[in-house]
């Protein structure tokens, strides 16, 4: 092997080496950058809703210590009961919305861009669920 060709190995190992090992999910190009940036986006959107969970849940037991003979469900428990109908639907919707594609490829990517899109409605409605005071 010539020094050149040694060399011109080496350059192209570094440049390899230096280039990101994911995906550049503003412009993904492959079914699986598809799939992985989706992964993530649907992750991130995931860690929203449950920081915002805490803060709706909490405003909702606070809300029960304020009224703690008020009869029936208190707002924490129907909380409760709208968040475990509610998971119920997003992952049975999902299910649903992948099946454009069925065994294709590309469902898996249609199921996380469904779990992101219906997670972040669902993070919006708890911040709202605060906002009306309820």
């Amino acid at each position: 092997m010539s020094m050149l060709t040694s060399t011109l190995l080496m350059v192209a190992a570094a440049q390899a080496a230096a280039e990101p090992a994911y995906p550049n999910c503003a412009d993904p190009v492959t079914q699986s950058d598809m799939r992985f940036c989706a992964a993530r986006d649907y992750e991130a959107a995931d860690v929203e809703l449950n920081r915002q969970w805490r803060i709706t849940s909490d405003h909702m037991k606070a809300a029960d210590a304020a009224s703690p003979n008020m009869p029936g469900k208190g707002y924490f428990e129907v909380l409760l009961d709208s968040q475990r109908a509610w998971l119920k639907f997003r992952d049975t919707q999902c299910i649903n919305a992948g099946y454009r594609a069925r065994g294709g490829s590309m469902q898996p990517t249609l199921v996380a861009l469904c779990h992101i899109y219906l997670t972040q409605e669902r993070t919006r409605q708890l911040k709202l669920m605060i906002q009306e005071g309820g």
